[in-house]
């Protein structure tokens, strides 16, 4: 009697569970929904151009000086935007931007709890935490040195 009542059980629990996973978007369900996007860059003379610098900026939801700040600091050199790309003095490789784009987003984007990209920033009590709307969690943001 009680064989055939948890089998049942778990026969509702499956049925369930299926309906659930089954009415969630596919944004949410994936496991792959976030790449971080290409650099693209050139050399002209002395200087540095990321072109896409703006269109990664939107994608990663992260402000313009932020993401500059990072690269000039990490890079040891100095930069502007024109228009939507970015210009570092110096010549940098497209490789070595790549890294340090993953690093930022691993360091600045990503949640450390769930590993998802659904983060913003926020301010309490004058400390800057990134906060995951995908499972709530908040973390002290690591100033940029």
């Amino acid at each position: 009697m009680w064989d055939n009542y948890e089998t049942r059980q778990q026969e509702i629990y499956d049925d369930i569970l299926q309906k659930a996973k089954d009415q969630l978007p596919e944004i949410v369900a994936g496991e792959d929904r976030f790449q971080i996007p290409n650099v693209e860059s050139n050399v002209e003379g002395n200087r540095t151009f990321f072109r896409n610098f703006r269109d990664i900026v939107s994608a990663l939801n992260r402000s313009e000086n932020h993401l500059l700040k990072f690269f000039t600091t990490e890079i040891g050199t100095s930069g502007n935007i024109e228009g939507s790309r970015a210009v570092f003095q110096g010549k940098h490789s497209r490789n070595q931007l790549s890294k340090l784009l993953e690093r930022y987003v691993n360091d600045y984007v990503l949640c450390p709890e769930c590993g998802k990209p659904d983060t913003r920033f926020i301010s309490q009590n004058r400390v800057e935490l990134m906060k995951c709307d995908a499972c709530g969690s908040r973390s002290a943001v690591r100033p940029i040195s």
